[in-house]
């Protein structure tokens, strides 16, 4: 007797998970098909390969690789089978589309590797060739042919179908497409069979039969028993060049680069939304393929600040849907802003003109909202600066002011009488003021006017008693 766990998850082993899913796929009808021409293809494999040994001839070596290769293929249909039957989860939101990708490019790339396989064995062969029997050699070449043939034809493969459509041309292709154009000039009915091009895979499987035809003739005929190891040569060669444009091609899906031949549909889908209504711009636009006919991308679309976010993004999604099946659309507002202001004119009729002496410690200028710096110099604009490095003039006056019309800006004057400005070494009211070296004549009371009327005062410091300094910038000299 043991603890009883009502809610414990079964953990399941590697193997059992395996059974699972291949029960799943046997649950199909279709897929008892490709389940029989596998286990016909593992019997045909291991005769041809008895009849490889046998025979000693390394181009019937090369071509029972082909047959090895419907295997692969075989195994790449139930792959396609069970993940047209499982749904997108939580982890693999995208779905399990690119399992077809990867395992046609697995089976490329072990066919290619199966290629330099015997070209290495070939080049080993060219230094000591060994006598090739011929007894079983036609008869395991039509087997194979056969096999080949029949699998190809009779199982209908979509992830190879959709790749060999989709890739760039072999150059056994290209060469096979010359003479077909010629021949269908003649025969006009075999235009469907031969053109554009030919099926890779049944146009390999044919040159391979011929190319072992012609090596058991001429073994046959002279005992030449080197034209096995050319024979294997071009057989490697062929496959090598068949499978390389459709790993290149299932490569690139892997990598989630754009397909090639959308771009153009692309460019002009985006162009069509990018003069939508209220559409100001679209950016960081990304387009891959999931899987083979499975296109995916997400783009991000800037739209003006009174636009409808809801219907952009309907127009955005109705132009871009029928060609991108899984899509994704981030709408985002104009995000421009207006400058504030951030500093005004300040008054304080409290305070005294000596405890907030202006442009002393005030964090913005107050009358052009300049944000001024303690360790940067004023600008040359503002009240207490008429000039860089200009020094003010500083006239003394004497007596109580009552009166303040410029209080809120730190000024402070008033009348002075007569004896004042004399004891200061100015001169009578009307007449000159001396200004030192300079020889600068201006009425006190003109002067004064000027001064208020200009409002060009900078700092002003009342004193104690009677007696207050005004600082005034007018010619950068000093005067007593």
């Amino acid at each position: 007797q043991g603890t009883i766990h009502p809610f414990r998850k079964t953990h399941r082993s590697v193997f059992g998970k395996l059974l699972q899913e291949f029960r799943l796929v046997a649950s199909d009808r279709r897929s008892w098909r490709i389940l029989l021409f596998g286990a016909l293809n593992l019997l045909c494999t291991g005769c041809l390969l008895m009849w490889c040994s046998s025979t000693n001839s390394m181009a019937l070596t090369a071509y029972t690789y082909l047959t090895i290769f419907d295997l692969f293929s075989l195994i790449t249909c139930l792959i396609s089978s069970w993940v047209t039957m499982k749904k997108p989860s939580q982890v693999y939101s995208f779905g399990f589309e690119r399992l077809e990708v990867l395992a046609v490019f697995a089976s490329t790339v072990l066919v290619q590797l199966g290629a330099l396989f015997i070209l290495k064995e070939s080049v080993e062969r060219f230094m000591e060739q060994p006598e090739v029997h011929t007894g079983r050699l036609l008869v395991g070449t039509f087997v194979a042919l056969f096999f080949n043939l029949l699998t190809l034809l009779s199982v209908r493969n979509k992830p190879f179908a959709y790749v060999s459509e989709a890739a760039s041309s072999s150059w056994l292709q290209e060469h096979v497409a010359d003479l077909s154009r010629s021949l269908c000039g003649i025969v006009p009915g075999l235009s469907s069979v031969l053109l554009p091009r030919m099926n890779p895979f049944v146009l390999i499987n044919m040159a391979g039969a011929l190319s072992l035809c012609i090596t058991y003739m001429l073994i046959e005929i002279n005992n030449y028993n080197a034209v096995d190891t050319a024979s294997a040569v071009a057989i490697a060669l062929m496959t090598f060049g068949t499978m390389y444009p459709m790993s290149v091609y299932s490569g690139k899906v892997l990598l989630q680069t754009t397909p090639s031949h959308i771009i153009g549909q692309l460019d002009k889908l985006l162009r069509e939304v990018s003069t939508l209504d209220g559409v100001l711009e679209v950016r960081n636009e990304h387009f891959w393929t999931v899987g083979f006919g499975c296109l995916a991308g997400s783009a991000h679309v800037r739209i003006r600040r009174d636009a409808n976010e809801q219907l952009v993004l309907a127009h955005v999604t109705n132009r871009l849907l029928p060609l991108v099946s899984t899509l994704t659309v981030q709408i985002f507002k104009d995000d421009w802003s207006r400058p504030l202001l951030t500093g005004a004119l300040s008054s304080s009729s409290s305070s005294s003109p000596a405890a907030s002496p202006l442009g002393a410690a005030e964090d913005f200028d107050p009358l052009t909202s300049t944000p001024s710096k303690p360790t940067s110099p004023p600008p040359e604009f503002s009240f207490n600066t008429p000039g860089r490095n200009v020094q003010p003039v500083v006239l003394a006056t004497l007596g109580h002011h009552t009166h303040r019309p410029y209080g809120g800006l730190g000024l402070s004057y008033g009348s002075t009488p007569y004896t004042g400005m004399l004891n200061q070494g100015l001169a009578r009211p009307g007449g000159g003021m001396g200004l030192g070296t300079q020889g600068l004549g201006v009425g006190t009371f003109g002067y004064l006017k000027f001064i208020r009327d200009s409002r060009l005062l900078g700092n002003v410091e009342s004193g104690s008693g009677a007696t207050a300094s005004m600082t005034v910038p007018v010619s950068g000299v000093r005067c007593r």
